[in-house]
């Protein structure tokens, strides 16, 4: 995050700029509890604050934040809870302890297969789910399908497929194709792995530059880091030896995206200053940060990208609603061990 700073000092000047056009608050500040790295946020809630005036309490649960706001009944402090992947914030909605928050500005900027019904939860940036393929491979275009081709054959790199990157796919695969035909698709998939199902996404560029797979699955966000590290690093080295193809499903031509989002906390103390900060998330020079600062995609439709990032091509993203696929998420998980993926 550091070495984008003094890049993104221009986007910080213009958050400042915004102040003039935010309402008045009915209370001076907000409590976030978030399973995100704070250092990736801090920026924009800092931001947030010099132009509202409204402080944001930060508390970072890296586990069990379901555990904990149910512990804390209605005594909890937590107005905003974040997390990243759809299957957590899911988990909270479910759990209940979550509130609606509609909002006019929210639905108007993130797209309905990306948000709750009543405003239960608001997705704030996208990860995509892509293939890293070999720089020098003649090859443009890609579905998820093809990864079973027996062509690939010892040809394929993936971390594992109980990660909730994978068993996201998995899930998405089964709401476009069906458990029996997600079945097969996994068993050729595993089939085709040049190396056990292992490591994390930066991993796939490692082995690819090392010759080990020509291709792989990982998700977008990493390669903008690897492509944007200090020159003759190893992370620079890998990212430079794949380009990025954005497969899509057959059924449906989309590409499969995760997310990270957030939801009122069914008790928040400062409800209206939780809905307003959700806006400010969404607003285009925060949506800017999200897209500059972490390679992520924005959910906010026309804010620029990260020029490598912008490089990858558009994104067409899955119109299956992300809810909906979420639903798959267990029924994935005994996939992907019925087939021994991991093995």
């Amino acid at each position: 995050m550091s070495s984008s700073l003094p890049r993104l000092a221009p986007l910080f000047a213009a958050l400042a700029l915004t102040a003039v056009a935010l309402p008045a608050y009915s209370a001076d500040e907000v409590t976030l509890y978030t399973t995100r790295e704070p250092k990736l946020i801090q920026p924009l809630l800092d931001a947030y604050t010099k132009q509202s005036g409204v402080k944001v309490n930060t508390v970072f649960v890296k586990d069990g934040l379901l555990e904990r706001v149910k512990a804390e009944g209605e005594k909890s402090p937590a107005d905003l809870l974040m997390t990243v992947d759809i299957g957590n914030l899911m988990d909270l909605v479910d759990g209940g302890v979550t509130q609606p928050a509609p909002s006019t500005e929210l639905e108007s900027v993130v797209p309905i297969n990306l948000r709750g019904a009543g405003g239960s939860w608001y997705a704030l940036s996208l990860r995509d789910r892509v293939l890293y393929a070999d720089k020098n491979l003649p090859l443009s275009s890609f579905h998820y399908e093809d990864l079973a081709d027996p062509k690939w054959k010892g040809k394929v790199c993936i971390r594992a497929g109980q990660h909730p990157y994978n068993t996201g796919l998995v899930a998405a695969m089964i709401a476009h194709d069906g458990a029996a035909a997600t079945e097969k698709w996994l068993r050729g998939v595993k089939a085709n792995l040049a190396r056990k199902a292992t490591g994390g996404d930066r991993d796939v560029a490692r082995d690819i530059l090392g010759g080990i797979c020509d291709i792989g699955v990982a998700n977008a966000y990493y390669a903008g880091h690897m492509k944007n590290a200090e020159a003759g690093s190893d992370a620079r080295k890998w990212g430079d030896a794949i380009k990025v193809i954005r497969p899509t499903f057959i059924q449906g031509n989309g590409t499969h995206v995760n997310i990270s989002g957030a939801s009122v906390a069914r008790y928040a103390p400062h409800k209206e200053g939780a809905i307003k900060l959700l806006e400010y998330l969404v607003s285009a020079p925060a949506q800017a940060l999200y897209a500059q600062a972490n390679y992520e995609y924005p959910v906010r439709a026309g804010v620029q990208l990260d020029p490598v990032v912008a490089s990858f091509g558009p994104l067409n993203v899955d119109k299956l609603p992300v809810a909906d696929i979420a639903r798959y998420r267990k029924q994935a998980s005994e996939l992907v061990d019925k087939v021994g993926f991991d093995q």
